[in-house]
């Protein structure tokens, strides 16, 4: 069983929506699934070069108490941090779950 005292940044889970404006222009935003509490951790980091820009990408597994209705494609804002989800690993005997992320920039 996870601890609570594990989970100790507040992060919000958001969706991606779509919608259109007065032109029918699409407009994409995010919207709120959760406010959960969560432990993260930061797996690697890599910089490089590609076509004549600093690219960085920052790796990390951000443990929350089981939940459903989360899924690759979402993002955890974390303070002023934004990572993409890319994988779901849950434990559901132990009642948490790893979301594979990637930081935006």
């Amino acid at each position: 069983m996870i601890s609570a005292a594990d989970l100790n940044q507040r992060v919000n889970i958001e969706q991606r929506t779509s919608s259109q404006d007065e032109l029918g222009q699409p407009i994409e935003s995010w919207v709120l699934v959760a406010a959960v509490w969560a432990s993260v951790k930061h797996q690697s980091g890599l910089s490089a070069i590609k076509g004549d820009a600093d690219v960085s990408t920052v790796k990390a597994s951000i443990r929350i108490r089981y939940r459903t209705g989360i899924d690759a494609g979402m993002r955890v804002v974390c303070g002023s941090d934004i990572y993409d989800i890319r994988a779901i690993l849950p434990n559901r005997d132990e009642g948490f779950a790893d979301l594979v992320c990637e930081a935006t920039k």
